[in-house]
């Protein structure tokens, strides 16, 4: 019964969905504005019934959204093979953690995934949200459900994944391999979490839009859903980044494969979102940007779900199914997009211009932010589609790391220099003389870095070295706002500005250290045959089989020695698999605080030499660091921002 108690509650949230934007208009129509939730008029007799349920019906319809979620969870633990998804992608010997997160491990249950995020994002935004105007709350509401109505028509009618199997097999055919990995437990939830973010930024603009009330009080409301969306984001890529490095076994920390690409192209849209939205909120600037970028940040998001699951894309990760359903996808995002898109022209002309700067401010250069982040946008969304466009038109040819590095490799270092100027430019306008005086510490450190490595670290390209310089640069810029600062009483949100810039900052060192100085072998050995690389001797001690309950491996031991003397092991492995049948390299991987020694085991050879790929990758956990160090900047802005909104209201209430 657990298959059809989901399914029930899938049809009820449905359901619930459908109710909720029937009652979200038809308060729009008979209600006049209102003013603020919080106002007193939000009582019983200021409210007519169609407004008070609303908020009821999201809450419920989340939770049944939840209960789908938690039976299909239950019916993967328990090897329920009745239901096909369970018999198609478990097995009774695997591992409680991949029967746990196979539940999403496939198509049918990440879609439900999304929609429950979803559902549980509205549920929480009708609990929670007490700062909008009452009828851009119902309107944001609607939209919310009108999003999660097209979802769910598509798993009831497309995807079921609660679908019986009669008769139901003796054992299920497996997991995908390359997903059984811890990191399938934690990369696409976080990843969907940043996703769905963007939706109820999505919706809250459209309310906004609807309402005609588009100003601070509504980017106050949605700065924190954006910024735990981009926090979300952040994560996500960055555990998706390093899983691919060391479980798929091709030395890379990214490969611009199409899908990585549509999870980058949220996180470039919510990055300029972010910084538009915070303008909007503090100093009642930019109104028009973020609204748009609140569309296209969302349509972003959708473009990568129409990617992995139309069926036009070989990758590692995306999911191969029928092309109808990718069609039904972008019937919903032509459907979503285009109706926002209709919408913003229809009513940007209401949008009220917001206060006015120089150029030479701060919001100027958040302005120069947003724009360099949008060219970048565009040329990822331009190499990745184009393929695919050329491809319907039998011309066949590839858009690799070549176009993405020379293109917006020089855009992004472009716009790292940005960032280092903008936090220390003066709101409104500001002198270039002064600017130019604040800013020469951070000059001086990438003239120093520069130069440092140009003379002591051997040949390296422009880009590279331009990395490191401006690196250094804005690791610099970052922590000059808290000069001559009081740091116990500096605000989170200044901590959260200044870490998250200084992450960016490792990991574009990490980034160009790497790419400049990592070196790579490739060579076939027999036992007791050193190998070299980068100051360190590997010697193939011997390969022994293991066998698991979920595998059978060949396992190389390389003992490795360095020239001061120091040694340790390392031991790759060839696994096997026989459910479903798959060959994997599993690297290991020694980490030392100046970089990481990556090994990979291959075939044995007719001479009786085994193949072993070696590299030396200096420096390159900087590039995970700093992507942790961004989330963690993300976070504590999240919770600065949360923690005044409550101790303004203890204030309030104080003295109320």
């Amino acid at each position: 019964m657990t298959a059809e108690t989901g399914l029930a509650a899938l049809w009820l949230a449905a359901a619930l969905a459908a109710l909720q934007v029937l009652l979200g208009v038809l308060a729009l129509r008979r209600e006049p504005a209102v003013g603020a939730v919080d106002a007193p008029s939000r009582a019983a007799p200021g409210q007519p019934g169609a407004m008070t349920a609303i908020r009821a019906v999201a809450i419920v319809q989340g939770a049944l959204v939840a209960v789908a979620m938690a039976a299909l969870i239950a019916a993967f633990l328990g090897t329920d093979l009745s239901v096909a998804l369970v018999a198609a992608n478990s097995h009774s010997a695997k591992p409680w953690l991949y029967k746990f997160a196979g539940a999403w491990g496939n198509h049918e249950g990440s879609m439900l995934l999304w929609v429950t995020i979803l559902g549980v994002a509205g549920a929480a935004v009708a609990r929670f949200e007490r700062r909008l105007d009452a009828r851009t709350l119902v309107a944001t509401l609607a939209a919310q459900a009108a999003i999660a109505l097209g979802f769910y028509a598509f798993l009831l009618f497309a995807s079921n994944p609660f679908a019986r199997l009669q008769p139901s097999p003796s054992d299920g055919a497996g997991l995908n391999p390359l997903l059984q990995d811890p990191g399938l437990a934690f990369h696409p939830p976080t990843l969907y979490a940043g996703y769905v973010g963007l939706s109820v930024a999505f919706s809250f603009a459209v309310g906004a839009l609807v309402t005609r009330d588009v100003g601070p009080a509504f980017a106050r409301a949605m700065r924190p859903w954006v910024l735990g969306a981009w926090v979300f984001l952040t994560l996500g890529i960055t555990a998706g980044s390093y899983w691919a490095y060391y479980e798929l076994g091709w030395g890379g920390w990214w490969f611009w494969d199409p899908v990585e690409n549509a999870s980058l192209m949220p996180w470039l849209a919510a990055t300029a979102l972010l910084h538009s939205v915070t303008v909007l909120a503090t100093r009642d600037g930019l109104r028009a940007w973020t609204v748009m970028l609140a569309v296209v940040a969302f349509s972003m998001s959708m473009i990568g779900t129409f990617l992995v699951r139309s069926g036009i894309l070989t990758s590692v990760h995306a999911f191969a199914v029928d092309p109808r359903r990718g069609s039904f996808i972008l019937v919903l995002l032509l459907l979503y997009i285009g109706g926002a898109l209709v919408l913003f022209g229809a009513r940007v002309g209401t949008v009220r211009q917001g206060k006015l700067f120089e150029p030479f401010s701060r919001e100027g250069s958040l302005v120069a932010n947003n724009l360099l982040l949008t060219v970048i946008l565009g040329i990822v969304l331009i190499g990745t589609f184009y393929p695919i466009v050329a491809g319907a038109f039998d011309v066949q040819l590839s858009v690799g790391p070549p176009f993405f590095e020379s293109t917006a490799g020089p855009i992004a270092l472009l716009l790292v220099a940005v960032m280092a100027v903008g936090p220390l430019l003066r709101w409104r306008r500001d002198e270039a003389e002064a600017v130019i005086q604040r800013l020469f510490p951070a000059i001086a450190a990438a003239l120093f870095a520069g130069v440092g490595v140009f003379l002591l670290g051997g040949p390296i390209g422009v880009l590279p070295l331009a990395g490191v310089a401006l690196a250094a640069g804005l690791a610099v810029a970052s922590v000059a706002p808290l000069a001559r600062r009081n740091l116990r009483r500096a605000p989170l949100q200044l901590w959260g500005m200044v870490i998250a810039h200084l992450g960016i900052a490792v990991a574009l060192a990490g980034m160009a250290i790497s790419t400049a100085y990592t070196q790579e072998t490739l060579l076939a050995v027999g036992v007791g045959d050193p190998a070299r690389i980068a100051g360190y001797t590997v010697r193939l001690e011997g390969v022994r089989p293991l066998v698991s309950d979920n595998w059978t491996a060949l396992e190389g031991r390389l003992r490795v020695t360095d020239d001061d003397g120091a040694r340790f092991v390392l031991r790759p492995q060839v696994r096997y698999f026989t459910t479903p049948v798959t060959t994997t390299n599993e690297s290991a991987i020694a980490t030392m605080w100046n970089g990481q020694l990556y090994t990979v085991l291959g075939a044995l050879g007719d001479d009786g030499r085994w193949q072993l790929r070696l590299w030396w990758k200096p420096f390159v956990t900087l590039i995970w660091f700093g992507g942790m160090l961004i989330a963690v900047g993300g976070a504590l802005s999240l919770v600065g921002h949360q923690w005044r909104l409550w101790r303004t209201k203890q204030r309030a209430e104080l003295y109320a």
